[in-house]
């Protein structure tokens, strides 16, 4: 499903270039039509088995992620940065890090701790007291290879152990990797798939791609937190790792519409595929703009459980991941069987 290519693309939220251009690339393979807006959304023209289904169903995925920019270069050589999206201050200390189009190499560094003042070493670093380290002499070396508004990616290492997939961006490239999946697939009605900007900073690529689209229905496939640790109670694991896709019932952005909650929980134990529901109400996703689009859209969620979000490695179960992809590829075919509702 190209999850490990696309996990080690840097792809922040307004620099989905490379991610766009792969993505692009297997559409031209598969013979999808394909285009792109003026946002970066990239649209794929999914063409049914009979031409009397459209139902005018939109399936999206985000293709952007969280991350950092290069706000200014110390007369050190030392990177000062801003957050891109939800990054937690407390997981950036001493992990590597692509800067750039070039992708130079870095370090994200803080005072060391021996020289923290007590109440430093009591709190958590915020972004203020980091720095990335690219190993420059001073400022006008640094400024060889690197400048302001640079885009900072993760550098972790994608792979597999057994069922575990570990990686970065796994929000949302485990959705686009599903996209990409269903998309290779035949069914009798047709689709029109959005792999969407800028998700992390305010759903912003969704609501003009949906503007543009006018579905009728859409489905939003996800990636969500799961927190299935060994402190937490289970009722406040969100979800679980390896008990199938997530559902959302509702979130900050959206309640999932009834009928098409109904008629994904259908699939799933009509054709015998294991689900949960999604047991956390905040954050939002791309279904809250399209749902609000021109006169409303129905619309929902099926997620990918995710340990460790929007750090710079994270954690799915594969066949999670592959059950969405069931869920979701059966949901298209009621569609072209029952119709929207």
């Amino acid at each position: 499903m190209f999850l490990k290519e696309l996990s080690a693309m840097p792809g922040i939220s307004g620099d989905e270039t490379k991610v766009r251009n792969f993505i692009r690339e297997k559409l031209l393979e598969m013979g999808i039509k394909n285009f792109t807006d003026t946002m970066g959304n990239l649209f794929a023209v999914k063409e049914g088995q009979r031409k009397d289904k459209n139902p005018e169903l939109m399936i999206a995925a985000h293709m952007d992620e969280v991350g950092l920019m290069v706000s200014s270069v110390e007369k050190s050589g030392h990177l000062r940065f801003y957050k891109v999206g939800g990054v937690d201050e407390k997981s950036l200390i001493s992990k590597p890090v692509r800067i750039g189009t070039d992708g130079i190499r870095g370090v994200i560094g803080a005072k060391a701790v021996h020289l923290q003042k007590k109440g430093e070493r009591e709190k958590a670093l915020e972004v203020d007291n980091l720095y990335i380290d690219i190993g420059a002499k001073n400022k006008e070396d640094a400024e060889k290879v690197v400048k302001p508004g640079d885009f900072v990616s993760f550098d972790t290492e994608a792979e597999s152990w057994g069922s575990i997939f570990k990686g970065k961006a796994l929000d949302n490239r485990a959705g686009c990797a599903a996209l990409l999946e269903l998309l290779s697939r035949k069914f009798d009605c047709g689709f029109t798939a959005v792999f969407t900007v800028q998700e992390e900073v305010g759903m912003r690529g969704a609501k003009v791609a949906a503007y543009r689209i006018n579905p009728k229905v859409a489905l939003v496939i996800e990636t969500t937190t799961a927190a299935d640790f060994a402190e937490v109670k289970e009722h406040n694991e969100a979800t679980t790792l390896g008990k199938g896709p997530a559902l959302t019932i509702r979130d900050e952005s959206v309640i999932v519409h009834p009928q098409l909650l109904e008629r994904l929980i259908e699939v799933a134990e009509v054709e015998k595929i294991p689900y949960q529901f999604r047991r956390f109400l905040g954050n939002y996703t791309d279904a809250g703009a399209i749902s609000q689009s021109r006169s409303g859209v129905p619309t929902g969620v099926i997620s990918t459980p995710c340990r460790y979000l929007h750090a710079p490695a994270s954690l799915i179960n594969l066949n999670d991941l592959r059950h969405l992809v069931e869920i979701a590829g059966g949901f298209i075919r009621s569609v072209a069987g029952k119709g929207l509702f």
